[in-house]
Parts: structure tokens; C-alpha cells; sequence
């Protein structure tokens, strides 16, 4: 066993039996690097990365190439998931120095962490025009033993580069109607007519996109928005990306069609998926678009849940196959013999026909991804879900892949507003039940006696490292819409605690907004990315959860922080749409207000339902009955009832409508 084996990440507790001796990232490792006069070798990954399994396979757990390392370098392992600031920060020079990026990342530092050498895999002998690992490892210790002065003018030149570095905030103001034109105009240019989705392969689901999409048509009509949502949705969810028996979407589609997916499940994104499917579905009634809403919840609830009531982070792409290999969606795919096998010939032909499987294979091996080609015409809905269940039984007796156990606060965040909502939409008690022991948890754990968010937990008990920018950001969000739900004031006020944390220690000048808090490790440059990619970025998170802050309470502070943090939307929402999803989702509800829909009646009553179903992009959900309502949601103070009828009071920019007893009156005025 080697320095990482009392850690709480799951990643790192992979690499413990390693021969490699490798350190978790911190002081005493570089401490050690000075003291040998060596350089630090960065090893960046995460549980569920493919390629960081190969590597490690083929070069961490080999006595010689451990043997080298250890004599010439001070190993250090980081999961990019406990510590996304180190990850961002190196990536950016990888990035600067390669002109691409990807895990594993390795990074070969200076003892004062200073970066001068860089590359993502590299495989255990020559290949492709790539040098082998053993051949970077004598490469660099040629370097460091002989040029040690090249080396330190490179390190200097690179973290000279980095430091220089200044973000572009678009100038003064929020985006506009102009801003927001161009961005979809920007999106429709790079639409997939044919198969849904934006630009070529690999593809990746645009959850974020799809609600800018879903919020505009909703603030303007445009149908053209609401057309490339749904096609993008519809199109995802018959594709292999999307698991037709057990429900989830995997991580990216390999193709452009959204036929063989890479594998491996992350929390995050079948959050975000989740919320965009129920939303689609509050927006067009779309029957598929309410299954896999609900399909996804209930993958989370079954497949990631934790013993503690959160949410685990990962499901691995790799599991072993009939051999006994270790390969990758060995889990997921299936064969016309393996289908003869469980259903016998009768419905194993109907399957092979109505879930896309051929005898020479859509992946590897003769093997087929299950989607829904749409070519077999109607078909007997009692069949396929006979079928269907039978497949299910039979692929859960497979050797299942691992899961990555931790609990990153951010995503369980994006997990809780996604399984509020959807419990709300559809009458499922049981999934707002899972989301509120969720935000209990982070409550009770990761907020816990230090008042501060840490970043993730494992069995109960929080990790080392401080939360970032995207971990209070996404986490009000989820506390914000399950107050929305519930009625219960107490996720406002936690959401308002840690938003202030977001002001105090996260805010620049002119709005900017950083990763990290000002009192954060001191990196070699301080992270600050304001796009949106797997998920929301932590600057575009905590804008939405301020403005919806600040529509809930009346408070000035966060609102000017929202509209100062959107300035950065109006400079890249234009440029880069597909990177900007969620800022440009925010920037709709600014907007439309966003409204504040203020219900003095029952929780869970009629028109509670019907102001939570309405389609204003943004709009804010307080409910409650009784003399105490006002003291748990601001919005509800002097709302009194109207001829002692449950009532409801819709205001905008500070201007509100009549109050209204009737639900189709409210429906009418949120977009119903």
C-alpha cells in the first residue's frame, strides 16, 4: 500500500496497491520533490475514465515502470473530481501547450509546481507517432538532469503565460435581445438537421443548449427553438446513448447519429437530462418525453443512490465480459445468439428488429448497442415491455460495472432540483422524498460544523477539500427549486447562506466571478471559467441560483451580482452559444424577470401544481398557508386569500397582475 491509502476518493483507492508510490496532492509531496531535487510527475484522472484504467494498467501497475518513477520523480495522483481547480488550472497549460486536452492528464512539474511538460496517454511502447511512457520518463529526466536551466525558462515562460491570461467580460450590461438572437441564430448554424444535436462526433448531449432552447420558445414562441430541442431529445433518447432497458444516458454518442455511446454514466448528466426531458414535457405534453424523465430519475434513485442518501458520482464504462475480460459496455451490449439465449427465437427476432441488433454488430465484436431505429412499424406495447423485462432480468445477472462512490456536492445539487421537480411534475412523492434526504446530507455532512461546502463525502463522512465556485452554485439551485416544491423555507435560507458565501469569497471586481474562494490553496494561477461543458459552470451556476435568490427575497445585492456575473454571457453567448448553454438560459429568465409566483394555499394544491407547471423561463414558486407562510418565504408576506379561496399573485419587474383564484387564469399567465 502506498500514501493513498486512507483516502476517501474512490479513484485514488484504485491506485493505492499500485507499486508506484504515489502521493496525494499536497504540500509534502512537493516538500519531498525539493528535498530529492527531482521533479513531481501529475497524474490527473477519475474512476470512470477508460483510458485512465489502460494506462494504469499498463504502466502504473508494472514493477519496472514503478521502479524508474519512484527513483526519478515524486508521483502525485489527483482525481479531477475531488479537486477540479488543480485539474483546471493544469489542463489550461496542457491545452496552451498541445492545442488539446482529455484525462489521463500528465503533467511533469518543477518542486514549486510550475508546469514544463505535458501530455494526456501515453502507452507502454511507441505507437502512432507517440513516444512511449518509459521514453517521456528518461526524456524528462535527461532534461532535469542536464538543461536544468531550459527547463526553468520554460516553466517561467509557461506560468508567466498563464498568469497573463484575462478573461473577457463583455463590457457593461446583460445580455439583451440582440445577444440572445445571435446566439441562437449560432446554434441553428450548427445544428444536426439530420440526426439532432450540434456538430459532428464525438457528440455530446446538450442538456444546457436544449433549456436556452426550452426558455426561449417558452419567452417568445419561436418555434424553431422548440424544434431543435425536441428533435435533439427525441433523437438522444432512441439512440444507444440512451440505455433502452434500465434507463440513463451514458456519457457522449462515439457517432454523430447517437448510435455506440462511451459507456460510463455520470451523475451530472443524467441530472441535467432528467430536468431537460421533464421540462420538454411540461412544455409539449410529449408522452416519451415524460418516460425518460421519469426513467432517468428512477436510474439515479436505483443505481446511484447511496446508503447515506446521496448521490454516487459514476458508474464505470468497463466491466468484465462472458471471458472473464475486462472490456468496455461489455454490461450494456448483445448479441443475436445472446437475445435467442433469454427470449427464445420468436421474440429474440422481434427484439433484434425493434432494438436495432444485427448480426454483424453496431459495436465491436458483432455486437449491438439496444436503440429504437424506428423503422419496425406499430408494434404490441405488451410485447416490448414483456421483452424488455426479461432483458433486464437477464443483463442484471452480468457482472455489473463499477460505481464511484463519493458524493460530489455540486452534482448532487443539479440531482435534487432535477428529482424535486420531476416528483412534482408527475405525482411521484417518492422522488421529492429521495432529493430532500439528498440536501439533508449535504445539510448534514458536507455544510456540517465549519459552515463552509466541502466538495465531496464518502460513507458518511466529508473529504478533505473545500467546495468550489460550481459546488455553491449548483447546490442553491437544488435547495432553491426544492423549496419551490416543498414549501419548506429552509432550503430558501441555506441557499441564501451559501449565496452570500459566493459574494463574500468569490466575486471580483466588475462581477467576475472565480472557482475558488480568495481564501482557497494558492494555485499557480487562480481558475476562473465562465463556459458551460458537462455541466454549468460555476460562474453561469451561481448567476442563476443569485438571480433566483434575489426574485425570491427582494434582495438588491443579489441581483446586481447576477446581472454583473451575466455580463460575461453577453460577450461569449453570441461567439460560442454551445458553451454558454446555461448562461444563456439564465439570461432568459432575466429577461422574462423572471417572475415571482407568490401561492397563499395548501402546498401540493391545485394552484401550487399549476405555478410550478408554468413555463416562464425562471419563474420562482413560493407556497404556503396560514399566518407563518410570510415568515418562511418573503414572497408570501401580506398575500392574503381572496374570498377565502386559495390565491395566487404573479408579479414582474416590480409590477403585479391582479391576484387570482383560478387555476387556468394563473396557467395563462405563466405561459400554460
Amino acid at each position: 500500500m502506498n500514501r493513498l491509502a486512507g483516502v476517501t476518493s474512490p479513484y485514488l483507492l484504485q491506485h493505492a496497491d499500485n507499486p508506484v508510490d504515489w502521493w496525494p496532492w499536497g504540500p509534502e509531496a512537493f516538500e519531498e520533490a525539493k528535498r530529492r531535487d527531482v521533479p513531481v510527475l501529475l497524474s490527473v484522472g477519475y474512476s470512470a475514465c477508460h483510458w485512465c484504467h489502460v494506462m494504469a494498467h499498463e504502466s502504473f501497475e508494472d514493477d519496472d515502470t514503478a521502479a524508474y518513477l519512484n527513483a526519478h520523480f515524486v508521483p502525485v495522483k489527483v482525481d479531477r473530481e475531488e479537486r477540479p481547480d488543480v485539474d483546471a488550472v493544469y489542463m489550461e497549460a496542457v491545452q496552451a501547450a498541445t492545442g488539446h486536452g482529455g484525462w489521463p492528464m500528465t503533467v511533469f512539474l518543477t518542486p514549486d509546481a510550475e508546469p514544463f511538460y505535458f501530455g494526456t496517454y501515453f502507452p507502454p511502447e511507441p505507437r502512432h507517432g507517440s513516444p512511449s511512457f518509459q521514453q517521456v520518463l528518461e526524456g524528462v529526466t535527461t532534461a532535469w538532469t542536464d538543461r536544468r536551466e531550459e527547463v526553468a525558462e520554460v516553466a517561467g515562460r509557461i506560468v508567466a503565460d498563464l498568469a497573463g491570461r484575462s478573461l473577457v467580460h463583455g463590457g457593461d450590461g446583460v445580455p439583451g435581445e440582440s445577444e440572445v438572437a445571435q446566439a441562437l441564430l449560432g446554434l441553428t448554424r450548427e445544428y444536426d438537421e439530420q440526426h439532432g444535436g450540434f456538430g459532428g462526433a464525438p457528440k455530446f448531449p446538450p442538456a444546457m443548449a436544449v433549456e436556452f432552447l426550452l426558455r426561449h420558445y417558452a419567452r417568445t414562441g419561436a418555434e424553431g427553438a422548440l424544434q431543435m430541442a425536441t428533435d435533439t431529445c427525441a433523437a438522444m433518447a432512441r439512440g444507444g446513448i440512451y440505455d433502452q432497458l434500465g434507463g440513463g444516458f451514458a456519457r457522449y454518442s462515439v457517432d454523430r447519429e447517437w448510435i455506440v455511446p462511451h459507456f460510463e454514466k455520470m451523475l451530472y448528466d443524467n441530472a441535467l437530462l432528467c430536468r431537460v426531458y421533464a421540462h420538454l414535457w411540461r412544455a409539449t405534453g410529449s408522452d416519451e418525453a415524460r418516460r425518460i424523465a421519469l426513467e432517468t430519475a428512477d436510474f439515479m434513485v436505483r443505481e446511484l443512490r447511496t446508503a447515506e442518501g446521496g448521490f454516487a458520482s459514476a458508474l464505470d464504462a468497463d466491466s468484465e465480459d462472458a471471458e472473464g475480460r475486462h472490456v468496455e459496455g461489455a454490461f450494456y451490449v448483445w448479441t443475436p445468439e445472446q437475445l435467442r439465449e433469454v427470449l427464445g427465437e420468436d421474440d429474440a427476432a422481434f427484439a433484434a428488429a425493434y432494438f436495432g441488433v444485427t448480426e454483424e454488430g453496431t459495436f465491436e465484436e458483432g455486437a449491438s448497442v439496444l436503440r429504437l431505429p424506428g423503422d419496425t412499424g406499430p408494434v404490441d406495447a405488451a410485447r416490448v415491455a414483456g421483452v424488455r423485462a426479461r432483458l433486464l432480468a437477464a443483463r442484471d445477472e452480468r457482472p455489473h460495472p463499477g460505481r464511484d462512490d463519493k458524493v460530489v456536492a455540486a452534482w448532487n445539487g443539479l440531482a435534487i432540483a432535477a428529482l424535486a421537480e420531476t416528483g412534482a411534475y408527475f405525482d411521484r412523492p417518492d422522488l421529492v422524498e429521495r432529493a430532500t434526504e439528498a440536501a439533508d446530507l449535504l445539510v448534514r455532512v458536507h455544510l456540517g460544523e465549519v459552515a463552509r461546502l466541502t466538495r465531496t463525502s464518502k460513507d458518511g463522512r466529508a473529504g478533505d477539500n473545500a467546495g468550489v465556485l460550481e459546488d455553491y452554485g449548483d447546490v442553491a439551485e437544488g435547495f432553491l427549486a426544492l423549496a419551490a416544491v416543498t414549501g419548506e423555507g429552509a432550503w430558501l435560507e441555506f441557499a441564501g447562506f451559501l449565496l452570500d458565501i459566493v459574494l463574500e469569497q468569490f466575486t471580483g471586481e466588475g462581477g467576475q466571478l472565480y472557482d475558488t474562494a480568495h481564501d482557497a490553496e494558492q494555485l499557480i494561477r487562480r481558475p476562473q471559467d465562465p463556459t458551460d461543458s458537462a455541466t454549468p459552470s460555476g460562474w453561469t451556476a451561481a448567476a442563476g441560483a443569485l438571480l433566483s435568490y434575489a426574485a425570491y427575497t427582494g434582495s438588491e445585492a443579489h441581483r446586481t451580482a447576477a446581472e454583473g456575473a451575466l455580463g460575461v454571457v453577453k460577450a461569449l453567448g453570441p461567439r460560442v452559444p454551445r458553451f454558454v448553454g446555461w448562461g444563456l438560459a439564465v439570461a432568459e429568465a432575466l429577461l422574462d424577470g423572471p417572475r415571482e409566483v407568490a401561492v397563499a394555499g395548501p402546498v401540493g394544491g391545485e394552484l401550487h401544481r399549476t405555478a410550478l407547471l408554468g413555463r416562464s423561463p425562471g419563474a420562482v414558486v413560493a407556497a404556503g398557508e396560514g399566518p407563518g407562510a410570510g415568515a418562511e418565504f418573503p414572497l408570501l408576506v401580506d398575500r392574503p386569500l381572496v374570498g377565502g379561496e386559495p390565491t395566487a399573485y404573479v408579479c414582474r419587474h416590480f409590477v403585479c397582475d391582479a391576484p387570482t383564484t383560478d387555476a387556468g387564469e394563473l396557467a395563462a399567465k405563466l405561459g400554460g
